[in-house]
C-alpha cells in the first residue's frame, strides 16, 4: 500500500547501495519537501546522478521518478511520517528537541492506525469484569505500570502495580480466577515476564499483554494489544514506545469508565474533589 512507502524506505535503508542510500536519506530527512523536488534537484541534494534516482525509484516499485513522487505524496497523506534521522552529537537544542517531538508524534499516529479496536474492546471486557488487577512492567514499562495503577484504582477495586520481578512471580503464583494480570513489555522478549505470564495463567488469572506482535509474551497471554513501534531499545533508551503504552493505558481506562456508566461518575468526582484542598487557588488576572 502507498502509505507503507516510508516504512519500506526505513526498513531497506541498510540494503541499498551507497548512492541509493543517499537518495533515501534526503527523502527521509524531509519527505514533504522531497515531493516538491524535481529529479535534478533531488539528485543534486543527494550528490548522485539522475539515473541513480530513477534506479532508486524503480527499486521501490515505481515506474519512474514522477510515479515515485505520487506514491510518496500518498504515503504522507496516510499519516505522519516517522523521522528516522537520529539525534547527532552536534545537534542544537532546537534540532534534537524537534527530532524527539517529531518521532513521538509520528509513532503515535502510526500506532493509532495499527491498533486493533476489537482487541481494545476485548481487553476492556476483561478489565471491567476483574475482581482485582495487577499491572506488571520492568524498566521503562514499569513506570507505565505505575501510571496504570494511578488510573485504575479509581474504579473501586484492588489495583496494584509491581515493578520487581520476584514480587511479580509470587503475585502471579498466588492469583485466582477473577484476577487480571496486565503485563507491559515493548519487546515481549524478556524471559522473566514470559515465565510470569505462564505462571499467572496456570493459576487461573486472565493475562493481558501490551506488547509487540508475535512476541513470546503474546503467545502466553489470554489477549493482547499488539503495536509495533520503530524503535531500537537494544541500543537507545525507550521513548516513543513508552508514550504509546501510556496512551493505550489511557484508552483502556476510558473504556472501563464508559462501561461503568453515568452512575459511576459521582464516585470519580468525589476522588477529584478530594484534591481541591491540596492546591492553592488560581489567582484572578490583575491581582
Amino acid at each position: 500500500m502507498a502509505h507503507d512507502l516510508l516504512d519500506r524506505l526505513r526498513e531497506r535503508l541498510e540494503e541499498l547501495n551507497r548512492s541509493e542510500r543517499k537518495v533515501a536519506n534526503v527523502i527521509l530527512e524531509d519527505p514533504a519537501v522531497a515531493t516538491s523536488l524535481s529529479i535534478a534537484s533531488l539528485a543534486q541534494a543527494a550528490s548522485v546522478s539522475e539515473p541513480t534516482v530513477n534506479r532508486f525509484c524503480r527499486n521501490f516499485g515505481a515506474k519512474g521518478y514522477p510515479d515515485f513522487k505520487i506514491k510518496l505524496a500518498q504515503s504522507l497523506a496516510g499519516g505522519t511520517p516517522y523521522v528516522t534521522r537520529a539525534v547527532e552529537p552536534g545537534d542544537s537544542a532546537s534540532q534534537y528537541t524537534q527530532k524527539i517531538f517529531g518521532a513521538t508524534i509520528a509513532a503515535l499516529d502510526e500506532a493509532q492506525r495499527e491498533v486493533d479496536m476489537t482487541a481494545v474492546e476485548r481487553m476492556v471486557d476483561y478489565l471491567t469484569q476483574a475482581k482485582q488487577i495487577h499491572f506488571f512492567g520492568l524498566g521503562a514499562s514499569g513506570a507505565v505500570a505505575q501510571d496504570a495503577q494511578h488510573k485504575f484504582f479509581r474504579f473501586n477495586l484492588p489495583v496494584v502495580a509491581y515493578v520487581d520481578v520476584l514480587m511479580q512471580r509470587m503475585v502471579a503464583a498466588a492469583c485466582h480466577t477473577g484476577d487480571v494480570v496486565v503485563i507491559i513489555s515493548y519487546t515481549g522478549r524478556t524471559r522473566e515476564l514470559v515465565d510470569i505470564a505462564r505462571v499467572a495463567r496456570e493459576a487461573g488469572a486472565v493475562v493481558l499483554g501490551i506488547t509487540a506482535p508475535h512476541s513470546p509474551l503474546s503467545l502466553e497471554c489470554t489477549a493482547t494489544l499488539e503495536v509495533a513501534t520503530p524503535e531500537d531499545t537494544d541500543h537507545y533508551m525507550p521513548m516513543t514506545s513508552r508514550m504509546i503504552q501510556l496512551t493505550l493505558i489511557d484508552a483502556l481506562a476510558t473504556g472501563v469508565t464508559l462501561r461503568r456508566g453515568e452512575d459511576f461518575l459521582p464516585h470519580l468526582k468525589k476522588i477529584k474533589d478530594s484534591l481541591r484542598e491540596t492546591r492553592f487557588p488560581v489567582e484572578k488576572a490583575g491581582k
